[in-house]
């Protein structure tokens, strides 16, 4: 398949161009705003610049979005898909810190995501794992320089390598920026409710979704059936374990060049092309194949 050309479609409905719909989002800063309407955008960048120009903010400001609710919610991230009746919050930039981290086995215990837009950040801290001792080191924080080297612009599995790269034993700085916070949540006050009308409702409820894709593309589609979002969460939790990553959107496009694959060969071969920079190992590839298509 040539590297321009379009992937595979996801077989959990049909697709549409996003330019046949008129969206508007609806969108609060996370830590508290006025409503904002959101539209006019196809990737991740443009809805962050769109949400900067709609509160007067650098794009640089934005670490990431949640669907449907202000918290520091991993499980509410915005990845590549929104509902059509999804309400975003939108976390910025808060507190810098560094700290230092005593690498005393193999593995820190992180799993990295990133924004799609410059900005890695933690998704997780393993229980009893190295990171879980450190203070003042949390989920939703943004990784943003290793030793002195400014990360803006690696993606999640470039953080996790380097991570990975650091010898055991050796002590290393990591400085971490915090999303700001809601006053409430400063002054431990009772959690502020949801705006009016947004409610707690899950994330792509609604009977279509808008994909942003890979290539730069977006699509509206049929919400995804719940046979093929188990199995998209299940490469996700796949791509932690064998990468050190969570990613729905590149967890998705695996899916659906694993269905349009007949063989794993194939399969394999596609991955390659498309996704070559993660370098996946022999084991996840065939994992993924057998899971899709068991």
């Amino acid at each position: 398949m040539p590297k321009d050309a379009p992937l595979p479609a996801a077989p959990s409905g049909a697709q549409q161009p996003a330019e046949a719909f008129d969206m508007v989002f609806h969108c609060q800063l996370a830590h508290g705003s006025p409503t904002k309407q959101i539209r006019d955008f196809t990737n991740v960048k443009q809805l962050y610049e769109a949400i900067a120009k709609a509160f007067g903010l650098s794009t640089g400001d934005i670490l990431y979005c949640t669907l449907n609710t202000h918290k520091v919610d991993m499980t509410r991230l915005l990845g590549g898909q929104i509902g059509l009746d999804d309400f975003l919050f939108a976390h910025v930039k808060g507190q810098s810190k560094p700290v230092k981290v005593v690498k005393d086995g193999p593995a820190l215990g992180l799993t990295i995501s990133d924004n799609g837009a410059g900005y890695a950040f933690i998704k997780k801290i393993r229980d009893d794992s190295i990171m879980s001792r450190v203070n003042d080191v949390n989920v939703g924080d943004h990784i943003s320089n290793i030793n002195g080297t400014d990360l803006t612009g690696c993606r999640h599995f470039e953080v996790a390598r380097m991570l990975k790269e650091i010898p055991i034993g050796s002590e290393f700085t990591l400085t971490v920026v915090e999303p700001k916070k809601a006053f409430d949540e400063v002054a431990g006050m009772k959690p502020r409710g949801q705006a009016s009308g947004t409610g707690e409702v899950k994330a792509g409820a609604g009977k279509k979704t808008l994909r942003m894709k890979r290539d730069g593309n977006a699509v509206v589609e049929d919400v995804p059936t719940d046979a093929v979002v188990e199995v998209v969460n299940k490469i996700d939790d796949l791509l932690e374990n064998f990468v050190g990553i969570k990613d729905q959107e590149l967890s998705t496009t695996i899916y659906d060049l694993a269905k349009a694959s007949k063989e794993a060969d194939l399969f394999a071969g596609q991955l390659d092309e498309q996704l070559a920079d993660f370098e996946f190992p022999d084991d996840f590839v065939l994992d993924v194949f057998e899971m899709v298509h068991k």
